[in-house]
């Protein structure tokens, strides 16, 4: 490598790794603010997040790393860089030609907003008070309509969001697998509520000690192999990971009384995101590739080890009795067995986060179909809590009674984060698929679970995986682990064998 190419390429790093410096410095503010920071605070500690953001935004957008990203990408130069190089410079080009179309002031103004929108997000989903919340909406969806004509528009206005979170995605490929997906799962979902083998879910129905929780939470975390010397374990309204760089990626779980299973499974749902983050190779750190590829990427992580090792049978077999020693009384007479059809019964709910594997991705096919009527078919904020409950009597044969556990339920929308909603389905797709590769790979998987055997399978997901960051796409991904394309049949397959198994079908 020539000297002047060199000097460039340390030139451009060091920008690299101080926008990555602003980005763990942010990330560790948000995550005080969303676990104790007290609540007069929150506004002014959101013009903070909104000022740091600006100038982090500022340094993104450039005209020196405009110039040194133009330097290295000419032909003499680029055949010069590593691999490695030539990967950090494309996505560092791709986020600059994508931010730099935003004014720097326009890119502030929406993280103050969607910053202080959070805070008063849980307020309003408190009082179940919509109104409260539709004007703060208003303003997060127009700025976002703003975004995709600056940014310019794909197929549909909603494609340009949904590349954001699951690159290369498009509502058409949306339209296709979540529509296979609809017409195997709705006619299992009806097998099993006319089953004559409905679980018993009574043992479920007692008071917790919440400590208890907690105290089986850290247990189940190491055994998953998440490492408590980079990372921790807190308590927020909702549960969600902040991964700052491998070595401090925090985690957040909400715990309910009477009820153990919705931390445990929040706690290790987040696990796999955790287990994804902590796990990026060294070589990444301080790099925009140290991260995860996707959004459905990281999802199949934590759906994965959220359901298809934590609510599994083998699982089970190995650590009710742990659960059982701290709970002797409320689970009595309870046998593993039990306590896994229990914790697997399928039926319609309001809540997203509390569905179960079956049900859960007509949740986010409600949450999809809304977004693209906001974004595609220009639907009125003030009309979308009609039409949720009007797509829960449509897809799930219920509906909410209030806003708090209908369209106030999620904080995504107060973030800004649309079009991440339909990762949790992808995520699901893509944990399946690699599952069946998995067990053709090891077909001593279930054995292994049942022995609390995990690390070969977090290493098995570290090799093929988490180790690559964002240096692969999702595509790549999927296609290197398991030979072919996004294939939602794996996951139609699953969901048969499982639930044809719990319900006796």
């Amino acid at each position: 490598m020539s000297s002047n190419v060199h000097t460039t390429l340390e030139q451009f790093l060091g920008i690299t790794r101080k926008i990555k410096r602003y980005n763990e410095a942010l990330g560790v503010m948000y995550w005080d603010l969303r676990t104790g920071a007290p609540r007069k605070g929150a506004e002014t500690r959101s013009e903070v997040i909104g000022e740091l953001s600006s100038d982090m935004f500022k340094l993104q957008t450039s005209e020196e790393l405009g110039k040194l990203i133009d330097a290295l990408s000419e032909p003499g130069a680029y055949e010069q860089l590593k691999e490695l190089d030539r990967k950090i410079l494309a996505e560092t080009k791709k986020e600059y030609d994508r931010s730099k179309k935003i004014p720097a002031e326009l890119y502030q103004e929406y993280v103050v907003l969607t910053t202080h929108a959070e805070t008063l997000w849980e307020d309003a989903k408190h009082n179940s008070d919509y109104a409260m919340f539709q004007p703060y909406l208003e303003k997060i969806i127009d700025f976002n309509k703003q975004f995709i004509q600056l940014w310019g528009q794909k197929e549909t206005p909603y494609d340009t969001l949904l590349d954001i979170y699951e690159p290369g995605m498009t509502v058409a490929k949306l339209d296709q697998v979540f529509g296979e997906l609809r017409s195997s799962i709705v006619p299992l979902a009806a097998a099993v509520k006319n089953s004559d083998h409905q679980p018993d879910t009574s043992m479920l129905k007692h008071s917790f000690e919440k400590d208890r929780q907690k105290e089986f939470s850290h247990y189940i975390l190491g055994q998953l192999g998440y490492d408590f010397e980079a990372g921790r374990l807190d308590e927020s309204v909702h549960p969600f990971a902040t991964g700052l760089n491998p070595g401090d990626v925090r985690i957040t779980t909400h715990y309910y009384e009477n009820d153990p299973t919705i931390a445990l499974f929040g706690t290790i749902h987040e696990c796999g995101h955790a287990l994804y983050e902590q796990n990026i190779s060294k070589d990444l750190i301080g790099t925009p590739l140290s991260e995860g590829t996707s959004m459905g990427i990281h999802e199949s992580q934590s759906r994965f080890w959220e359901n298809m090792v934590g609510r599994s049978k083998p699982f089970w077999q190995r650590y009710f009795g742990e659960l059982k020693r701290l709970y002797p009384e409320q689970f009595h007479g309870v046998e593993a067995e039990d306590f896994y059809r229990a914790i697997n019964v399928s039926e319609p709910t309001l809540i997203r986060i509390f569905a179960d594997e079956l049900t859960y991705n007509l949740h986010i096919m409600i949450r999809y179909e809304m977004e693209k009527a906001i974004f595609n078919e220009g639907v009125a904020v003030s009309d979308l809590p009609a039409l949720w409950n009007a797509k829960y009597r449509e897809y799930l044969g219920i509906e909410p009674s209030t806003d708090a556990e209908g369209v106030l339920q999620d904080v995504h929308w107060a973030g800004g984060a649309f079009g991440y909603f339909p990762s949790y389905a992808l995520g699901n797709m893509y944990a399946a698929q690699m599952m069946n590769t998995l067990k053709k790979e090891k077909p001593d998987f279930d054995e292994l679970v049942r022995e609390g055997n995990l690390l070969p399978v977090k290493e098995w997901f570290t090799e093929r995986v988490y180790q690559y960051g964002k240096s692969k796409t999702p595509s790549e991904i999927i296609r290197d682990v398991t030979g072919e394309e996004l294939n939602p049949s794996y996951l139609v397959e699953y969901l048969t064998a499982k639930y044809a198994d719990i319900y006796k079908l």
